[in-house]
């Protein structure tokens, strides 16, 4: 006899159940397909949980997605009875919440896109589809406005899995795969310059220089009707590094010895930390030409110069970051490859700091789930090996990355720890780092006495130890204390000073930050047309370069939307839905919640609604405050 349930109806197979999300919605078990989730409704409450992170209360889910029925909780009742029809007990509801928990074995799709490994999500058959795909809620305006947000998030997610699947492909010595998996990634972001110089490395890697040189055509082609732009520098840097670090490229006269490419190294790394940039690159480049030549047994130094190159290609070298994270893959591609090659084994420090960087170059540009992954495995195995000091630079940049994803708590407690362990191992400057981004993430919650002190011993710090070039970025936030606070003038001198020193380095980043500070400040002075021609500039300068850090671009957004608004400028709506896009395809939560604010402020219907859901998951009493009084 078939096993029965507890009601006495027969159990459900316990057969892996596969659940499309991306296109059109299915679900099949053993793949047959099961019986149709009935209503559009219950997929929309299925795609809300399978993309949330935590229980959802019922009052989010009915005031989204019921708020028009006659009777809203029983229409949630009822859509979660249809899922359970279909799909089988994929769903708990309990007295106040709601989460998605589905049998072991089940697989599904976005769920697999957001959070899986790029090996996983890039196998996904549906990843080229759209979330929902066909599926509108006119009726539900709030609805509409989380699902276009969602989608945009879900895009995202999968273009981060093809740009870290090309990376590790190319490293791993497979430039014909990476070209078509960096191919797919063009074709799905054409206007992202990341995107085409990683297929013209792939491209240069695997011997097709002519195509490579085709594609840095096409890609200044399309900038130049789409953008009014060319793309930057990293372009035709691209091309030529990449067909500089194919094997053979290296120069065929004697092969120098494990000393003198040691020599090089340091010479370099020398070089690089006094300033002398260029020289000091392509001296390391050409210790991992050296290394790379020399076979087998310079494995661990090959590693050790292709970390420093990275390195300094993130840090150093702006616009750099894809080449420096190409250097780091291969650096990482070492420790499995060389031994069982026989091979050195590269140091373990230097494998944590390749991970550690390639996380960092991941949170700048909004990839936070793989800046996560890189950094958990680098903090791992800084513990394994006892570095507390490399340890608490991870955990900088994994409360940085909490910072802009807007959970608070995490934040804190990961730059409290970091300021902790950078101070023990008298690391000034990583100390300098770590209490600027503990003192940004008080002032993001309003707590502006711990943000003061924080922001002032990262600016002792830094101008004890004469780091004069990262002054702007803790100026910047301490000047943001003094404008919250009420000292207008204090404030304008300190951005002010902050921005001329931004100017002067070069820096995008601090010169966006700074110089939205500067806008804000004539905000506050009345001056409401120079401040939007300010800000605006501002949101320029922060990302002139494809490595810019993104949340510095949606922070500078939310204030020139807040001003235009003010001022009530058509040019508003393009700024809210410029920030509304980046914030929903990264996931910074309370800048997305903002954005929703500033849309309903435009009278955008439902926007309110969706900015209240988005909300209800970020602890932070100033946005909880913005909303209630968008309310009413």
């Amino acid at each position: 006899m078939a096993p029965t349930t507890a009601g006495g109806g027969r159990r459900r197979p316990s057969a892996p159940l596969r659940i499309t999300l991306l296109g059109r919605p299915a679900a099949h078990r053993d793949g047959v397909p099961v019986a149709p989730v009935r209503g559009r409704k219950a997929w929309a409450l299925l795609a809300y949980l399978a993309g949330a992170s935590r229980p959802v209360s019922r009052d989010q889910l009915v005031s989204l997605l019921f708020a028009e029925a006659d009777d809203p909780f029983g229409a949630l009742r009822w859509n979660l009875s249809a899922l359970r029809r279909s799909l089988g007990p994929i769903v708990s509801a309990h007295s106040t919440v709601v989460e998605l928990t589905p049998p072991p074995g089940t697989t599904i799709d976005v769920r697999t896109v957001l959070d899986g490994s790029w090996q996983d999500a890039i196998a996904v058959e549906t990843l080229d589809h759209e979330l929902l795909e066909g599926m509108a809620f006119d009726g539900c305006p709030g609805l509409e406005l989380w699902l276009a947000g969602e989608r945009r998030r879900v895009a995202a997610a999968a273009e981060s899995a093809l740009h870290a699947a090309a990376l590790e492909l190319l490293a791993g010595g497979a430039p014909a795969r990476a070209t078509e998996v960096a191919t797919r990634l063009v074709v799905r972001a054409p206007l992202d310059e990341n995107a085409h110089i990683l297929l013209v490395r792939a491209l240069a890697a695997g011997g097709d220089g002519v195509a490579a040189a085709r594609q840095v055509a096409a890609c200044r082609r399309i900038f130049a009707q789409e953008l009014g732009a060319a793309p930057g520098p990293a372009l035709e840097a691209a091309l030529a590094s990449a067909a500089a670090a194919t094997p053979g490229a290296a120069s065929t006269s004697a092969r120098l010895g494990r000393p003198a490419i040691q020599a090089l190294l340091e010479s370099g790394r020398a070089a690089i930390a006094a300033g002398v940039l260029d020289p000091g690159l392509e001296t390391v480049r050409r210790a991992v030409d050296e290394a790379r030549a020399g076979g087998p047994g310079l494995t661990d130094l090959r590693a050790d110069a292709l970390v420093e190159l990275g390195r300094a290609l993130v840090h150093a070298a702006r616009g750099r970051d894809e080449e420096g994270a190409a250097a780091l893959h291969e650096a990482l591609a070492l420790a499995a490859d060389g031994p069982r090659a026989g091979g050195v084994r590269p140091a373990p420090a230097a494998l944590v700091t390749a991970q550690r960087e390639l996380g960092y170059v991941e949170f700048l540009r909004g990839r936070y789930v793989h800046a996560e992954r890189w950094l958990h495995d680098a903090g791992a195995r800084a513990r394994a090996i006892g570095d507390r000091g490399q340890e608490a630079q991870v955990q900088t940049t994994l409360g940085s990355v909490a910072t802009d994803r807007a959970a608070y708590g995490d934040a804190l407690e990961q730059l409290t720890a970091a300021v902790a362990g950078t101070t023990a191992v008298g690391d000034d400057r990583a100390a300098a780092y770590a209490s600027s981004m503990l003192g940004r993430a008080h002032l993001l919650r309003g707590d502006l006495d711990p943000a003061r002190a924080a922001l002032d011993v990262a600016l002792a710090t830094a101008a004890r130890v004469g780091w004069l070039a990262f002054l702007p970025w803790p100026e910047s936030w301490r000047a943001a204390v003094d404008l919250a606070s009420g000292d207008v003038d204090a404030a304008a001198e300190r951005y002010d000073h902050a921005f001329a020193v931004g100017c002067q380095i070069g820096d995008p980043c601090w010169e966006g930050v700074s110089g939205c500070g500067v806008g804000l400040v004539l905000a506050a002075r009345g001056r409401d047309g120079d401040a939007l021609a300010v800000l605006e500039d501002a949101s320029v300068r922060c990302v002139r370069a494809p490595d810019g850090y993104l949340w510095g671009k949606a922070y500078v957004l939310d204030a020139l939307c807040r001003v235009a608004l003010r001022a009530d400028r058509p040019a508003a709506h393009r700024w809210v839905d410029e920030l509304h896009d980046l914030a929903a395809r990264t996931g910074m939560r309370e800048l997305l919640a903002r954005a929703l604010l500033h849309r309903a402020a435009l009278g955008d219907e439902g926007a309110l609604v969706a900015a209240a859901t988005v909300a209800a998951d970020v602890d932070n009493p100033v946005l909880a405050t913005l909303v209630a009084e968008a309310g009413g």
